[in-house]
């Protein structure tokens, strides 16, 4: 793995140390599906993660926010975000708007013969 990409694995995985079964823990969780391999999106998050205004824990408090505005409007016992809506929260929060970067990376890169030669 990665330098960047390790190193904001355990910065994530810090964060949620004693947090285990919150909302402040599955916030990392997706946070990291959606960093993957990219490393571009791991070195934004990377810096995000060393301001404390951009913690794991305030991303959730965005995501409690939206439920809280949900419940309102809806009712009910509880509420909660579907995962789209959080992932497109905590993709807001730390700007990773990057789609194309990190589909880029997955694709596997293709050689024509052409070029081989």
């Amino acid at each position: 793995m990665n330098l960047v990409i390790n190193n904001t694995m355990k910065m994530i995985t810090e964060q949620q140390k004693e947090k285990e079964n919150t909302a402040v823990f599955m916030v990392g969780e997706q946070l990291k599906e959606i960093i993957g391999n990219s490393e571009q999106l791991a070195e934004l998050v990377l810096q995000d993660l060393r301001n404390p205004d951009m913690s794991l824990e305030k991303c959730e408090k965005k995501i409690k926010a939206r439920a809280d505005e949900l419940h309102k409007k809806n009712g009910g016992g509880s509420a909660c975000v579907n995962p789209k809506d959080a992932e497109k929260i905590i993709r807001d929060f730390y700007g990773l708007h990057m789609t194309e970067i990190s589909a880029a990376e997955s694709r596997p890169k293709v050689v024509s013969l052409a070029e081989l030669m």
